[in-house]
């Protein structure tokens, strides 16, 4: 038999999951952070900061008390959190780091590979010359390691350069934090600081080793249980440490035993979508509790929305982030924020930081079809927009004159 879900429960169930159903109100202490950022399995870094850096805004959207001191110290002193790859760069929480050293592995072989064929200059040497000078010297940037660099950036994904364009031994920082030899100590204005994983990751985690298939099993049931259903492309898909034939190759295995058929209705009505859930999965839905009714502003790189395509099913909502396109041919803006109210996303935000001027500034709002600026909607929405104004420590919200944008 085939659990048929509505969507507006599988909507629920997927905020629920991902950390969005809990008072965002209620004291969130050091402790509650790291267990949020597990309930959501990784939070994901991204450099640019038009209001604030993506892991602010994505940690802030679930909890107004959220502290980046918090993060910081996670980071940076308890070790509880570590920096390393998904789909992306993001924080993870630093007891899942044996799991990833199976990532390790492959990434191993897949990005030596690649540099054979577009950096065939970048040698074996140049990694031994980078670890040995970091056990040798301490913790290092890309720019202290550039030839003939006095403390400038060497180049790197700081400012935009694609890695193939890094100087060699930038490059041998980079595979070697992919690659596990190197681990992210810490960061100063937003560029990482390198070190030895073994001065970085506690002894028992970074020695700790598991088999491949404990790997691909965790990595299944872990990804499953943050989304709560799923197709074994969006399983392999969470954290990308599997192949999709991987993926599907567990759910088929554990069909019927630990795991049940379920169909997830769409937004737009169109066919359901077949999906993979736990047997428990209707007592799951009917524990979830009813979304804060407020209006959140998202991160464009949230984890609700990280997988489009799911969200357009769900939510009938089209979503990318148009930095990438020219200015010309965005259809919305450079880094437009997705809006949150309950368990519906009804529209699109461009504002920014104009912190010369201490403000924060909103030039377009564009709601979906059928969606009103009611009275109530406006206050909900200038309440929220208060929130981010004292989180990125603006003095003011200003509105342009045309912040009012019917849909292109």
């Amino acid at each position: 038999m085939v659990v048929r879900i509505d969507n507006r429960r599988a909507r629920r169930l997927l905020l629920d999951r991902q950390g969005l159903s809990q008072p965002p109100s209620r004291k969130l202490s050091r402790d509650g952070l790291l267990a949020l950022i597990e309930r959501i399995g990784f939070v994901q870094v991204d450099s640019i900061s038009t209001v604030e850096r993506a892991h602010h805004m994505i940690l802030f959207a679930r909890n107004q008390t959220y502290r980046r001191a918090h993060l910081k110290r996670l980071l940076e002193r308890d070790r509880t959190l570590f920096e390393n790859w998904t789909h992306d760069a993001s924080i993870i929480p630093t007891r899942f780091h044996p799991y990833w050293r199976r990532r390790f592995q492959r990434e191993h072989r897949r990005l030596h590979e690649r540099l054979q064929k577009w950096r065939p200059g970048v040698s074996e040497r140049d990694f031994t010359e980078v670890l040995e000078r970091i056990a040798r010297d301490g913790p290092a940037m890309s720019r202290h390691m550039a030839p003939g660099s006095k403390g400038g950036n060497g180049g790197g994904e700081e400012n935009g350069a694609g890695w193939w364009n890094w100087h060699p031994s930038k490059t041998a920082l980079e595979v070697l934090w992919r690659t596990g030899a190197l681990a992210v100590t810490r960061r100063e204005a937003f560029q990482k600081v390198y070190d030895l994983t073994e001065r970085v990751i506690p002894a028992d985690l970074a020695g700790r080793d598991v088999s491949e298939e404990a790997f691909v099993d965790w990595a299944c049931a872990s990804a499953l249980d943050r989304l709560g259903t799923a197709t074994s492309g969006e399983v392999a898909a969470f954290w990308d440490l599997i192949t999709p034939a991987e993926a599907k190759a567990w759910c088929e295995a554990r069909l019927g035993t630990a795991l049940v058929p379920v169909e997830i209705e769409t937004a737009d009505g169109s066919k359901p979508r077949r999906s993979f859930a736990r047997p428990d999965i209707e007592q799951s839905i009917a524990s979830v509790p009813e979304p804060p009714g407020r209006l959140r502003i998202l991160s464009p790189f949230d984890p609700l929305i990280r997988d489009r395509n799911r969200t357009h099913r769900l939510f009938n909502y089209h979503y990318r982030i148009e930095v990438f396109v020219p200015a010309a041919k965005r259809r919305y803006g450079y880094y437009v924020f997705p809006l949150l109210e309950g368990d519906r996303l009804i529209g699109r935000l461009d504002m920014k930081c104009q912190r010369d001027a201490d403000t924060l500034s909103v030039t377009g709002l564009w709601l979906e079809p059928k969606v009103k600026l009611s009275a109530g909607r406006r206050q909900r929405l200038e309440s929220e927009l208060d929130r981010i104004r004292r989180f990125s420590g603006m003095d003011r919200v200003a509105f342009n004159d045309d912040w009012l944008r019917a849909e292109p």
